[in-house]
């Protein structure tokens, strides 16, 4: 599963290039390999290329709008395409009942970034 973070065990750069890179992660015995493209800078989309869970049109899309006041929203669209009974069951979870534990991550690892980079906007 792509995830805010991955266990080492899982990741590997397989090719990075300037504007794109093909990723293995996972967590959990769960892995999968990604296509990453962000060579549009209002948007990076993840492509699932492989996995022993996700198929199909499994991926993400990060779209990022700048705001005026100096800010970003970041819009996600997850989609879990799950290619054996494992992977729909988590599907489904990560749909429902997981969700808010996703964008709890997500959130958190923006505020890391905030701070890391010094331009944290507080509580």
């Amino acid at each position: 599963m792509s995830t805010i973070h991955s266990a080492y065990a899982y990741l590997k750069v397989h090719h990075r290039g300037p504007s794109e890179a093909d990723v293995t992660e996972g967590s959990g015995g769960i892995w999968e390999r990604l296509h990453y493209d962000w060579s549009d800078p209002n948007r990076a989309v993840l492509t699932t290329t492989d996995s022993n869970t996700w198929g199909g049109a499994s991926g993400h899309t990060y779209t990022f709008v700048r705001q005026p006041n100096g800010t970003t929203v970041i819009d996600v669209v997850v989609v879990r395409d799950g290619k054996n009974l494992k992977g729909r069951v988590l599907g489904f979870v990560l749909g429902t009942i997981g969700r808010r534990v996703l964008e709890r991550a997500l959130e958190n690892s923006v505020k890391a970034i905030e701070v890391r980079n010094g331009t944290a906007s507080g509580p």
